[in-house]
């Protein structure tokens, strides 16, 4: 079953959202899936079925609908682009509401994990570092290691000063060709983790660059999604699942 739905998010809108789940009595564990920049579009809704294909109860928030409620995902992320990015703080709220719409399910578990690819990386990291969740996984999230000046009223806190506050165990899948997050940024961040006693596994794959799970762009990669996906399953499955 999949089907647009509408949820409390940040501050108490209602939002949009995704949700796929199994047709069955499960129980069921959860994920939130967060989208790229390139919006709430085809290829994320796609994603979030496979999850469901897969046994889990997933919700893919519309984290840019405050800046274009009836704009097509390319123009509605050009106008958070302009806007200068989602704000973070509304973003763990409206994570906050599509966890607290997963773990309402009747056939939920009451486990919920978090995925996010590209910028949703990056928020994947962020909202597992401010919400009680019991997994996340970063996909290739750009900016988590973030020098002063790339700090913006939107986006203010560097998300790997967040590393203490990490809730869950958390899974890093990147490209060793990318530019950012780069393959040193990617060691800062393990750095960071290790330092706060974090439970983490990280995975590189050095012939792939940026977004290798996007089947409809140039930087797909074959191998490395089969694999990265197998590594998803393997993690929600050890953290949501029992």
């Amino acid at each position: 079953m999949a089907e647009t739905i509408r949820f409390e998010g940040h501050g108490g809108d209602e939002i949009p959202g995704y949700l796929a789940r199994p047709l069955g009595d499960g129980p069921y564990p959860g994920v939130v899936v967060i989208h790229h920049m390139p919006g709430y579009d085809a290829s994320t809704k796609e994603i979030t079925r496979t999850f469901a294909v897969n046994g889990y109860a997933a919700l893919c928030p519309n984290l840019h609908y405050r800046e274009g409620p009836d704009a097509e995902p390319h123009d509605a992320a050009a106008a958070v682009r302009a806007a200068g990015g989602v704000p973070d703080e509304r973003c763990v709220g409206d994570v906050a509401g599509a966890a607290h719409q997963l773990r309402s399910l009747v056939t939920g578990n009451g486990k919920v994990g978090v995925i996010g690819y590209c910028s949703g990386g990056r928020q994947a990291y962020v909202v597992a570092c401010q919400l009680p969740l019991d997994a996340a996984v970063d996909c290739y999230g750009g900016r988590v290691v973030a020098a002063p000046d790339e700090l913006t009223e939107r986006q203010p806190v560097a998300p790997i000063d967040l590393t203490p506050g990490l809730s869950c165990p958390l899974l890093g899948l990147f490209g060793g060709q990318d530019r950012n997050p780069s393959p040193a940024h990617v060691a800062i961040i393990e750095e960071a983790l290790g330092a706060h006693h974090k439970t983490f596994e990280f995975h590189s794959y050095p012939d792939a660059g940026h977004a290798f799970f996007s089947v409809d762009r140039p930087s797909y990669s074959v191998e490395a999604a089969l694999d990265g996906w197998q590594r998803v399953w393997s993690w929600f499955g050890t953290h949501l699942s029992s």
